[in-house]
């Protein structure tokens, strides 16, 4: 059960955030997949291709969109690469922090 703390930390935070749509769900929770695929390691390299068939995204725009969007939101740091041999950075946060200020 403790493999699924992120993911139901992340599922209470974003409970009352109207901000946040079925989109943004479905990367972060395949980034969390791809976060335990290679180790719980923080932060994780992530190219597109890999994730957006994962999460059911085929536009380019709402994939980017999106994650820039988590980053604003404050649940992810997202570094884009703009290289094609680099992953974009991934870093996860702790929610536990948020729950205590909120």
């Amino acid at each position: 059960m403790e493999n699924l703390k992120p993911l139901t930390d992340f599922f209470s935070i974003i409970e009352k955030d109207y901000r946040i749509s079925s989109t943004h769900t479905a990367i972060y929770t395949a980034l969390l997949c791809f976060r335990a695929v290679k180790g719980f390691s923080n932060p994780i390299e992530i190219f597109r291709v890999e994730l957006s068939p994962f999460a059911k995204i085929s536009s380019k725009y709402t994939y980017h969109k999106c994650l820039q969007e988590l980053h604003e939101y404050g649940y992810l740091r997202y570094e884009p690469s703009f290289k094609k041999t680099r992953g974009s950075r991934i870093y996860f946060f702790d929610f536990e922090i948020r729950k205590i200020i909120q």
